[in-house]
């Protein structure tokens, strides 16, 4: 059977990997979960029930249900200061994952540069390549907080072959964000070039000081830019597959026509629970998400304290769930680091490789996991990474 030479050409997700290999070990503490501990709030799961019970279960609109675009419309006004039509502007999608795929699909031809901040997120690359296109890798270093950079920016754009920036915050692995001050700076070096921006908000609700800050948001960037979001992260959503795109109507209906051959529409219990997920939310202040975020923090504090105190430089996080922590100082990569420590002490953590080659001597820690958990994982790399330097110590293998 002749397959597809691009799809053969993509690599498995090193995240996976992992996870493939902690399944078959009962024992071991995994730090490696990109989704949220907690149970979908009641009201949000009662909601889809009812819909269900009261026979709701055809297709909806390819666009999605109008009362589920009214919220998010309404959502997105109400906490980050933009304005899209519900009736033009917003599409309803199977997660953020199928909003990405439909915004790459419509911005680039064969051969058009993608530009991706490295580290970031595994899926921007293989769905660049999926799409016909050439990922750029661009640099987001330590120094500079792991932020998207003026100067970075215009290294990677010079040769005039991109066509669009995704812009991944607040980030997956390092939990950079960018502040309104940052986004401005870019703007004049995104306007030179003529790129689009597709910024990938799903961690918007998880950040920690301050308030997350759109690019949509500031002036010169909204109708360059496809904003993606979704019910995952911020209300405890992964398995109900829901997100959403709010861009500009010409962009927006060309990805509903693709969105109409390929997935037709979101599933329907899952509308009428993101119905509920943004109104009924909103009488209660979206009390759920605070008491999550909050509860996030309190570990964020706590793992990044204890990383740093075993020595591997890790900065905290702004937002997010991840902490992303250099293990350079113990003399092995993060690839050599994770598949050590996962065989001598069972805590399994993602090697920063799988996020952009700038991640190399990283690992990346997910803090979507009890304080428990984090406390006995903390303990046994405490150890772990003081016997490895024993080790270098006397010269041991």
């Amino acid at each position: 059977m002749r397959l597809n030479s691009t799809i053969q050409r993509i690599k498995p997700s090193g995240i996976r990997e992992f996870f493939d290999i902690v399944s078959t070990m009962p024992d071991a503490l995994s730090l490696g979960v990109g989704e949220p501990d907690f149970v979908t709030p009641w009201y949000i799961r009662d909601a889809a029930i009812k819909s269900i019970q009261r026979g709701y279960t055809a297709y909806t609109s390819n666009k999605g249900l109008p009362a589920l675009c009214e919220e998010i419309a309404a959502y997105l006004s109400r906490r980050f200061g933009t304005d899209y039509d519900p009736k033009s502007e917003i599409l309803v999608t199977m997660g953020a994952s199928e909003a990405i795929d439909l915004a790459l699909r419509v911005l680039i031809e064969p051969g058009d540069g993608v530009l991706i901040p490295s580290p970031s997120y595994v899926s921007y690359l293989p769905i660049t390549m999926l799409c016909g296109g050439a990922p750029v890798p661009v640099d987001c270093t330590l120094r500079a907080d792991f932020k998207l950079t003026p100067e970075a920016l215009e290294q990677a754009a010079a040769d005039g072959k991109s066509k669009v920036l995704i812009m991944p915050y607040p980030n997956n692995p390092t939990g950079a964000v960018m502040t309104a001050e940052d986004l401005a700076a870019l703007l004049p070096v995104i306007e030179k070039y003529d790129l689009s921006v597709v910024s990938d908000e799903i961690y918007a609700e998880l950040t920690y000081d301050g308030k997350h800050v759109s690019p949509a948001s500031i002036n010169g960037y909204r109708d360059r830019t496809i904003v993606i979001n979704g019910f995952s992260k911020a209300f405890a959503m992964t398995g109900w597959r829901l997100g959403y795109i709010a861009a500009p109507a010409d962009a927006l209906s060309a990805m509903l026509k693709v969105h109409q051959y390929t997935a037709l529409c979101a599933p329907t219990p899952s509308q009428y629970a993101g119905i509920a997920a943004l109104k009924d939310g909103r009488y209660d202040g979206y009390k759920a998400v605070e008491d999550m975020r909050e509860e996030y923090d309190r570990r964020r504090r706590f793992i990044v304290d204890e990383l740093n105190s075993m020595g591997l430089t890790c900065r905290l996080p702004g937002g997010a769930f991840y902490a992303l922590a250099d293990v350079s100082s113990t003399g092995m990569d993060g690839q050599r680091f994770a598949r050590r420590l996962l065989a001598d002490e069972k805590v399994a953590v993602v090697p920063g490789d799988a996020f952009g080659d700038a991640g190399k001597n990283y690992i990346r820690v997910s803090y979507a996991t009890s304080l428990r958990t984090l406390m006995q994982a903390a303990e046994r790399m405490n150890r772990f990474v003081a016997r490895c330097a024993e080790e270098r110590r006397t010269g041991a293998e």
